[in-house]
């Protein structure tokens, strides 16, 4: 079960447990005054670091230190934390993907209670809520989805830049994507793809299914989903376009894609535009935010959990719930851009109206608050995370020329069956 796979990648990893106990496991405590040292493990930019100063500055006892990591090795240290019982943070980040399998072992964290029930979008507080109805992690964000590109590639390329012409000419569906960038790509500046890899556009297109990788019960699907195997089919089409970059999300080799100008567009869920911020910081106002084809679906959002394990239990809940109250949540869209899982704040003029300079004056707020309220969530089981990961690396094997398309998704499906076991 759950234990088990933990158990074995703990054993896999035993070294690295061993390594990060110094620095995780819940803080240092000062030797005068009794000063609390708050340790929060996360994934990518979270846009915390001005809120972390003003935390500390209201609690002089307490010092926050962050540590981040990219967004495999993070869950994949967090399930080692949980299986040796050691080293985890006091505060852990986790991904909608991997929520499913954190909840099956929620006697690991700490019970946050039901007290803040009704601020969240009803199935954001339902995905972390265990079995016995313990309450495991505060959402954060959630993801949304548009389309980030290059206003300027698009021009140089002889294709309209306009963000309503560029939303209508995709609208109804990926497949006028595919022929957008059939003809970007006829004109592209030399060295620049339509998008920037197979991996995270599948996680757009899977994202608008009613359906992905599980049913209700908590049976993987991949192979009997038909609309798996049709958004696979649909990002091979763009791949054997030659549409792709080939860049796996987040590796360093994405991260300077941003900054080369490798690629003109990208699935954007709110939470990426933090992410481009980070890595294109010398194309601010060449960026813009278009409507994402086929209107509608989700891509990522996480939570906060507070490990059993850490020395500062009590310090740690305060921290996680004063990070993802409204008003901090409201703070963080307002300066990087991860769109509140608070549905309340939807409608704040400082939310609604809220354009972003980077992104060309694009009306941030409108475009992805309109897209959460139309926001159907699709079920993520136990495995989600991981199942996400072995598709990318299967059209990544397509993308590489190692396998042909129907190869890597014999390998695939093989490979998700032995993550069931």
């Amino acid at each position: 079960m759950v234990f088990a796979r933990l158990a074995r990648v703990a054993a896999a990893a035993t070294v690295a447990a061993v390594a990060l106990t110094a620095c995780g496991s819940g803080g240092e405590s000062g030797g005068d005054g009794g000063d609390v040292t708050l340790n929060v493990s996360l994934f990518g930019n979270f846009g915390y670091q001005q809120l972390y100063q003003q935390y500390q500055q209201e609690h002089p006892n307490i010092k926050i230190r962050e540590r981040t990591a990219d967004y495999n090795a993070h869950h994949r240290d967090l399930a080692t934390h949980l299986a040796t019982n050691s080293g985890a943070a006091d505060i852990e980040a986790v991904d909608t993907g991997f929520i499913a399998q954190m909840r099956e072992v929620g006697n690991q964290f700490v019970d946050l209670g039901k007290d803040r029930e009704s601020e969240y979008l009803p199935w954001k507080w339902q995905a972390s809520l265990t079995k016995d109805g313990k309450q495991i992690g505060y959402g954060t964000d959630v993801g949304g989805l548009a389309i980030c590109y290059r206003r300027d590639l698009f021009q140089q390329a002889g294709l309209p830049a306009d963000r309503d012409q560029v939303s209508a000419a995709w609208a109804s569906g990926w497949d006028k994507y595919i022929q957008l960038g059939e003809q970007f790509t006829r004109k592209a500046p030399k060295g620049t793809a339509f998008f920037d890899g197979g991996g995270a556009l599948y996680n757009a297109v899977i994202g608008q299914a009613p359906v992905g990788f599980y049913d209700q019960d908590n049976t993987i699907v991949v192979k009997s989903n038909p609309e798996v195997r049709e958004a696979w089919n649909l990002v091979v089409q763009a791949i054997q376009a030659n549409l792709s970059a080939k860049l796996i999300e987040s590796s360093p080799e994405w991260n300077n894609g941003f900054a080369k100008g490798q690629f003109a567009t990208i699935a954007c869920p709110a939470w990426m535009m933090a992410k481009i911020k980070d890595q294109a910081k010398a194309f601010a106002g060449k960026w813009d935010v278009a409507a994402v084809p086929g209107g509608g679906g989700n891509w990522g959002g996480s939570y906060l959990t507070v490990p059993k394990q850490g020395k500062h239990v009590e310090e740690a809940k305060k921290l996680a719930a004063w990070l993802t109250a409204p008003e901090q949540q409201s703070k963080v869209f307002t300066t990087a851009g991860l769109l509140p899982s608070i549905p309340a704040l939807y409608d704040k003029p400082e939310i609604a109206a809220l354009k972003d300079p980077f992104f060309n004056n694009a009306p941030v707020g409108k475009i992805f608050t309109t897209a959460a309220k139309e926001l159907k969530p699709q079920y993520q089981g136990p495995r989600a995370g991981d199942i996400q990961t072995t598709i990318r690396d299967g059209l990544s094997r397509v993308e590489q020329g190692k396998q042909s398309s129907d190869e890597s998704w014999q390998q695939t499906v093989s490979d998700v069956e032995r993550l069931a076991k």
